[in-house]
């Protein structure tokens, strides 16, 4: 049954992106409305955003939205995006007009205001739900800068009755950024004292936290894998000190994989390949292979295994793994590719790597697009090693590209990989569960013994190319929530 579906958020490609969600916010709202479900979006008007929309047909309108002792005006504008026919409403306000969504420049630590400006963007959400006759069937909160909606539709004093029992999902992509200030917020928020008292939804340790707000009170809650929505409730270090309100709501968390863009991701249209290819065809893989090891100043043998790595250059990355087992890993018969840039201390291990063994290790600093997606195509094994990773996308790209992953036990890694069997012919790859060195390279040496066996490997590779890790799969596992969400809102 479609849904009238509201998404809050602060990004969405091609608008604003600086992680992994304005990929999840533009890639669900497309895909739910490929689903036939109505799907609008509230986002911050950032200053690109007007040039970009300024030929798009439009409603708008403006809200008073009381922040404290003042004032504000929000100026809404809602249009439709002729592509997908996902209707964005910006928010507009100074608050918004400036160079970085969080962080000034200047001073590389988060705007000295941002508290206000996610109170304002909550506020905002809901009035222009009113103002702009929006009536949706539900609505699907991201992250701490949009926290804290459930708690102004229950119990703000200006929310339309006809809002309050609106049905409320929040997603935690980042459960270590949590919209934690001073309890001077308060007044801005406006909401009754006792929500901040012990105990409450937004006190927390003497100060206020908007992810907890949001957590505490949205009728179900969701997280990027089902191992994370796990592990996030297991201790303090991993669920940022917010492991005992997960546990309390344990029955409404949901650990949803996210996807990646199928259509992008694609070897056999890709158009940044040298050579294309499908699971049926795999000969453009290896003319791929051969293309990328000359671009690497690699030695060309295509029959040595070569191991691909993307990611930031930084601790609990793998890399200080790498260097405690160089002799043994470059002693095997095989060549490893790294993309990325980061941390002066991890870039020198890299830097080492690379003088020591010129003829099996090569590190490109600030690759481009086409050989990043070069790197995929032209690996036979792509290494994925972060001590944690809440879902993991690099793994879902090697997959599609034939890449067989090499992954840490964690999170999505574990829900996304079972340990490959050649004598059962099941699983997509090889995983290592203590994060040591030692087990990555027992991990190496398993997935190049099973890269000898060319046969059951050639069937590993095409099996790991034809997996759906889609957006569209994605967006399915979301619609039993909003089916229950939409019985809440409808009081049933």
């Amino acid at each position: 049954m479609p849904h009238e579906i509201a998404i809050a958020a602060t990004e969405m490609r091609p608008f604003c992106q600086v992680g992994d969600l304005g990929d999840f916010v533009e890639s669900l709202a497309r895909e739910l409305r490929r689903r036939d479900h109505t799907v609008t979006v509230f986002l911050p008007r950032y200053p690109k955003v007007l040039a970009e929309v300024a030929q798009l047909p439009r409603r708008s309108a403006s809200v008073q939205i009381p922040m404290g002792d003042s004032v504000e005006t929000a100026n809404l504008l809602m249009v439709e995006v002729p592509s997908t026919h996902v209707r964005i409403v910006w928010v507009g306000h100074p608050y918004f007009e400036r160079p970085d969504p969080y962080v000034d420049p200047t001073t590389e630590q988060e705007w000295s205001d941002n508290a206000d400006r996610w109170i304002f963007f909550a506020k905002a959400i809901v009035a222009g739900l009113e103002a702009l006759e929006l009536a949706p069937d539900l609505i699907h909160l991201n992250d701490h800068q949009t926290a804290l909606v459930p708690l102004l539709l229950r119990e703000g004093p200006d929310t339309p009755d006809r809002l309050r029992r609106l049905g409320c999902l929040f997603s935690i992509h980042e459960i270590g950024l949590q919209g934690i200030y001073g309890r001077d917020v308060l007044e801005q928020i406006g909401l009754p004292a006792r929500l901040a008292a012990p105990l409450g939804p937004l006190e927390y340790f003497g100060r206020v936290n908007f992810m907890k707000a949001g957590i505490a009170s949205a009728d179900f809650i969701t997280t990027v894998s089902p191992t994370h929505a796990q592990q996030i409730q297991s201790s303090a270090e991993i669920g940022a000190g917010l492991d005992g309100i997960l546990r309390q709501r344990h029955a409404h968390l949901v650990g949803i994989l996210h996807g990646i863009d199928a259509e992008e991701w694609n070897p056999s249209s890709d158009h940044h390949l040298p050579y294309r290819y499908g699971w049926q065809t795999l000969q453009g893989k290896v003319s791929d292979k051969i293309r990328l090891l000359e671009s690497l100043q690699l030695p060309v043998e295509p029959d040595v295994p070569l191991i691909g790595m993307a990611a930031p250059v930084r601790e609990d990355q793998g890399f200080e793994l790498l260097d405690t087992i160089a002799g043994d890993l470059f002693g095997e018969r095989l060549k490893l590719a790294v993309l990325g840039t980061g941390s002066p201390s991890s870039e020198s291990v890299l830097e080492r790597l690379r003088k020591a063994f010129p003829q099996k290790f090569a590190w490109v600093r600030e690759p481009g697009v086409p050989q990043e997606r070069l790197l995929y195509a032209g690996s036979d094994m792509f290494l994925v090693a972060p001590r944690r990773e809440a879902c993991g996308q690099s793994q879902m790209r090697a997959m599609r590209y034939g890449a067989v992953p090499i992954v840490h036990a964690t999170g999505g890694l574990i829900d996304t990989v079972r340990p490959f069997s050649a004598q059962i012919g099941k699983g997509e790859g090889f995983l290592f569960r203590e994060y040591a060195g030692g087990a990555l390279l027992g991990a190496v040496e398993a997935a190049l013994s099973a890269y000898e066996k060319r046969s059951s490997w050639k069937r590993l590779v095409q099996h790991i190319m034809r997996i759906d890790h889609s957006w569209a799969r994605a967006a399915q596992a979301f619609e039993p929530i909003y089916a229950r969400l939409l019985a809440r809102s409808s009081g049933e």
